[in-house]
């Protein structure tokens, strides 16, 4: 098993959840594709970072939105930029396409889409781009500490 896998079921049984990943039959790096698993394209957690002065701020989106940056700058309190794939890999400790919203070798300040929360189960990346889990939006803001804020446009 991956180390980045592994660290992703870890945080999953240390929060006393009982979700478990699934590899996925090909590579699931866009929402579009890991919603081909057979859910709602919003049902997708989509992991984007963007980098500020003080370090990464995550922000959970669902599949089918963007992070607006003027929104996501607000919240964050300062200026954003994308954050370079180098410096994703070395905070989290995932690649780009298989960012878990928990895990994460350091803690990120984080922010959740209130459109997640409108389904009973999303799916997001476990550590790998072919491996997801499935969590109630709930259980996800808990876990991560998320803010559910509107940040998208």
């Amino acid at each position: 098993m991956a180390k980045s896998l592994a660290r992703v079921a870890a945080a999953l049984r240390a929060s006393g959840l009982d979700s478990v990943p699934v590899e996925a039959k090909g590579e699931i790096r866009t929402a579009e594709a890991a919603a081909d698993a057979g859910v709602a394209v919003d049902q997708i957690v989509k992991s984007i970072l963007f980098r500020g002065e003080g370090g990464l701020f995550l922000f959970l989106t669902a599949g089918g939105n963007r992070v607006d940056p003027a929104k996501a700058a607000a919240l964050a309190g300062e200026a954003l930029s994308r954050a370079e794939i180098e410096l994703v890999r070395e905070v989290t400790g995932f690649a780009i396409g298989g960012v878990a919203p928990l895990g994460h070798l350091t803690p990120l300040p984080t922010f959740l889409d209130p459109r997640l929360l409108d389904f009973a189960e999303v799916w997001a990346a476990a550590g790998t781009p072919r491996h997801m889990f499935r969590i109630a939006p709930e259980d996800l803001v808990r876990v991560t500490g998320a803010r559910v804020a509107d940040f998208t446009g």
